[in-house]
């Protein structure tokens, strides 16, 4: 099961940016529109999700990309055209989301071989 989370500040300005970056990305792999969001600072926000910069976008746990900034400040990606943006380029969130896939079918196949 891949496992998708958008980590962010409350008033980062760009978390709405990066919320589209992550649904085209979703559906430029095939995977269903769903995803958790965390608010950096609130309680209920798990260990995992914590002192990443904002906006951060997780697969399975892991940050998408490289971004400049980090624990509690405004990140800035790097584009494919060498410009800064403040949400995580939509082909690092492809790339995260393909790789989980394949390690998860890759899961499914090992524990069918046991059975």
């Amino acid at each position: 099961m891949v496992r998708v989370a958008l980590v962010y500040d409350s008033d980062c300005p760009n978390v709405d940016r990066a919320r589209g970056q992550l649904q085209s990305a979703l559906a430029e792999v095939g995977h269903p529109l769903e995803w958790t969001e965390w608010v950096s600072d609130d309680p209920a926000t798990p260990g995992h999700a914590r002192g990443h910069g904002s906006p951060t976008v997780l697969v399975n746990e892991r940050d998408v990309s490289a971004g400049v900034g980090g624990d509690r400040s405004c990140r800035l990606y790097q584009q494919a055209d060498g410009t800064l943006s403040g949400a995580p380029p939509a082909s690092a969130i492809v790339a995260a989301l393909q790789t989980a896939i394949a390690e998860a079918r890759t899961d499914d196949n090992a524990q069918r071989d046991e059975s």
